[in-house]
């Protein structure tokens, strides 16, 4: 008994001292996001593993989530960020991966990494609160695709519980069958979703002039359209451009599918979640703002509220203007897309075209944002200005084509974002 106690006492000095090390380590690294998602709330049970099946609400028990997230930049070490930003009740994590994905669900094999959290191989996430793994060393390539396990070893089904998830991934992710599975070649028994759940982002150590450029939009920014597994949302290819610049910043896609400024919806509005999906980013020196389109139709068929006038929707982006200034960001942004002749009915009006006629003049004019694409110049087509160009739109001419999102990386003036680069 003398002696398990002894060997207790000096396994639990070694974590002690290892995570003491690591923390120390960590607060002389410098790191900067490589990926990011923007979460949401989802409502719980329904059909086990199969998130989203017939409507179904996820619901996960013992079993292992492989999910794919597309770097923006390398790295030499790694960590993840966890989130339960919407849970009302504690997360257990009964551990998690991170490795190298070869294909599909299949990682490369010698590089999956066990996650640690101040030291333990498990951890609990608050209720509304994000958890920092320890980083590992794993050399992470820019523009490559890194596979994250997590088990989950409870059943979130009877939790009165949210998940948290961003559903507009557009990335295929895998759903083991029961039991820890983590950093199995891949996953038994896997079923697929195009979600991901509990994982805020990704990050990397870099070099100390090394920042990050946010992405905060709606569908737009979260490449709705674009071709599933491509990554061929618009800060993917910003992202691939950059690539080649000495000290390329990372580019964090915070868009969220329906997402208004002013309003919550489909996520929290763009002020309410600016803290969070902005400000928290590791390494953030430039926010990038593509939002109002929904304000503009989303209140009109949900009947949620009046339509904002000009000067409310312009106000609103002051808002954001402000708040990031306070701390020390740049912050550049777009005009509005055209979108007359939308496939979803009622969105369009001749009002909603008026108020983002005159907003994107605002925006052309003020030069109160620090620097302005103008994406309405590049999208619309010059014949039928109010519509977007045949070779650009996806079909509902509201979201551009995987053509239309590389049109929009292309228009991009890398000199806005050139003190980020070397």
């Amino acid at each position: 008994m003398k002696q398990r106690l002894i060997a207790a006492l000096i396994l639990a000095s070694f974590v002690f001292v290892g995570a003491l090390l690591s923390a120390q380590r960590t607060a002389t690294e410098h790191w900067v996001g490589t990926w990011a998602t923007a979460a949401v709330a989802a409502p719980v049970q329904g059909a086990q593993g199969q998130p989203g099946r017939g409507g179904g609400r996820p619901a996960f028990k013992d079993q292992t989530l492989r999910q794919v997230v597309h770097t923006s930049i390398g790295g030499p070490r790694v960590r993840v960020v966890l989130t339960n930003a919407f849970g009302t009740r504690p997360l257990p994590v009964g551990g998690a991966h991170v490795s190298l994905r070869e294909k599909g669900g299949a990682i490369v094999a010698g590089s999956d990494r066990p996650l640690t959290f101040g030291g333990a191989p498990t951890t609990t996430i608050p209720p509304g609160a994000v958890i920092v793994s320890d980083g590992v060393n794993l050399a992470v390539p820019a523009l490559g695709d890194v596979a994250v396990d997590l088990y989950l070893p409870g059943d979130t089904a009877p939790m009165p519980s949210p998940l948290t998830t961003h559903t507009g991934a557009r990335q295929t992710n895998y759903i083991s069958s029961t039991g820890n599975h983590l950093g199995m070649k891949e996953l038994p028994g896997a079923t697929t979703t195009t979600s991901w759940f509990y994982l805020s982002r990704l990050e990397v150590t870099a070099p100390t002039q090394t920042g990050a450029i946010v992405a905060l939009g709606d569908s737009i920014t979260d490449g709705y359209n674009s071709t599933p597994d491509t990554n061929n949302r618009w800060p993917d290819l910003l992202a691939k451009r950059l690539s080649t610049a000495r000290g390329a910043p990372g580019v964090l896609n915070l868009g969220i599918d329906g997402n208004r400024v002013l309003l919550d919806g489909a996520g929290v509005s763009a002020l309410a979640r600016f803290d969070r999906d902005v400000l928290a980013q590791s390494g953030v020196t430039h926010v990038f703002v593509l939002e109002g389109i929904n304000d503009l139709g989303i209140g009109v068929l949900f009947n949620d509220g009046p339509r904002p006038t000009p000067a409310e929707l312009i106000a609103g982006h002051r808002q954001l203007i402000a708040r990031a200034h306070a701390k020390g960001l740049k912050i550049l942004a777009a005009t509005l897309l055209p979108y007359e002749g939308t496939t979803i009915a009622g969105y369009f009006t001749p009002e909603g075209e008026a108020i983002r006629q005159t907003f994107n003049q605002w925006m052309r004019t003020s030069k109160e944002y620090d620097g302005v694409i103008d994406f309405d110049a590049v999208m619309r087509d010059p014949a039928q200005p109010t519509k977007m160009l045949a070779k650009y739109d996806s079909g509902d001419h509201l979201h551009p084509s995987d053509a239309g999102y590389q049109a929009m990386a292309n228009a991009f003036d890398l000199a806005m974002v050139k003190e980020g680069l070397r």
